[in-house]
């Protein structure tokens, strides 16, 4: 957490807030709703600064500054699904209460990402001040990241030029693409992958609410494939309740595209003993009847390699020829090139062990 300029500021009147990215707009949509027809996400998004899931640092942090009236410009970074956004809408509630109206910029700058939109809208909105009161309104600037150079150039002397007027939240994934210039000037928070414990805390709080059928052995499957990524564990959860009446392990994987392990432990297995030839029709085979790409594959060989026994040099090479298919597979590379290739060097990392015994 970096420290930044201390902002004065007075919290006077009541407004409305919700949530609606891509529009350059207030936000006058209350939020949450209890529509059933709502994405899990979003119908169970936290209301309040307590009910942010981790974080607790951050929070506390925060708080601070709003209870001593001098909220900076801030700036959330870190990966997809780990609480920025709701954290930031769940600010905006405790500053301006239940009702905060026409206070609210949401924009989402993967949309709306240039620099006539900087220049129009957030201008705009920025050099209105209120007219009840003499506090701040706040602009939030989800994907920052995509925003091209020169709108990031333009935003940097908004912040600047209408400091008394708003407060700027960015949020992005990769803080090295946010203009070093506009992070000077923003108080800066990582929010790091959740912990899985609090993922399982939130997914079986939605279980019970929507009476879901997951089975213990699904509930692991999905926090494994989750990653401390609340977001995509509750779609995948959402998504494989619509389709599946009792929700396993093998629904789970179906439901996101994943290798089974039982499949990627048989493939591996394979190229370990099998001959060549024998390996490749059978891998080829797997592939087309699960509907799986090679890149897959490699993510769940990555997995099953630490728990077989090999040589450390065997398997040193076997995670770097590993890395170098991941590579070549993303630069374009043929699928059946980069598997044959990869079945030598597993014969070749056999090869190594052996000599080494």
């Amino acid at each position: 957490m970096d420290s930044d300029e201390d902002t004065q500021m007075t919290l006077e009147f009541p407004t409305t807030l919700s949530k609606g990215k891509g529009k350059a707009k207030a936000v006058d949509r209350e939020l949450p709703s209890e529509d059933d027809n709502l994405p899990w996400v979003e119908k169970y998004r936290p209301v309040n600064l307590d009910d942010v899931v981790s974080h607790k640092d951050i929070i506390n942090t925060i708080e601070r500054f709003i209870e001593k009236n001098r909220l900076p410009h801030l700036l959330f970074y870190g990966p997809p699904g780990t609480g920025k956004t709701s954290t930031i809408l769940a600010v905006a509630r405790r500053i301006y209460g239940a009702d905060c109206r026409k206070q609210i910029l949401e924009l989402n700058a993967s949309d709306e990402r240039g620099i006539d939109v900087v220049r129009e809208q957030v201008k705009q909105f920025a050099e209105t001040r209120t007219l009840f009161s003499k506090g701040f309104k706040l602009i939030i600037l989800d994907e920052a990241d995509m925003m091209t150079q020169q709108a990031q150039a333009a935003l940097r002397r908004v912040i600047e030029q209408y400091t008394k007027n708003v407060r700027f939240c960015i949020i992005c994934n990769y803080v090295n693409k946010i203009t070093p210039a506009i992070q000077s000037r923003c108080t800066r928070f990582r929010f790091s992958p959740l912990p899985i414990t609090e993922v399982e805390k939130r997914v079986q709080t939605v279980v019970d609410a929507e009476q879901v059928n997951l089975t213990k052995e699904g509930k692991q499957a999905l926090l494994k494939l989750s990653k401390g990524d609340m977001r995509r564990a509750l779609n995948v959860l959402q998504a494989c309740h619509a389709a599946y009446d009792t929700i396993g392990e093998t629904e789970i994987y179906n439901c996101t595209g994943n290798p089974d392990p039982a499949d990627v432990e048989a493939i591996v297995n394979s190229m370990l003993s099998d001959e060549f030839t024998t390996s490749y029709q059978m891998i080829s085979k797997l592939k087309t009847e699960r509907g799986l790409a090679l890149q897959d594959l490699l993510t769940g060989a990555y997995e099953y390699l630490d728990t077989i026994e090999l040589k450390p040099h065997a398997r040193i090479y076997l995670l770097d020829h590993l890395a170098t298919t991941e590579h070549r597979l993303a630069s374009g590379g043929s699928e059946k090139m980069q598997l044959t290739a990869l079945l030598g060097a597993f014969k070749n990392a056999i090869e190594l062990s052996t000599r080494s015994s």
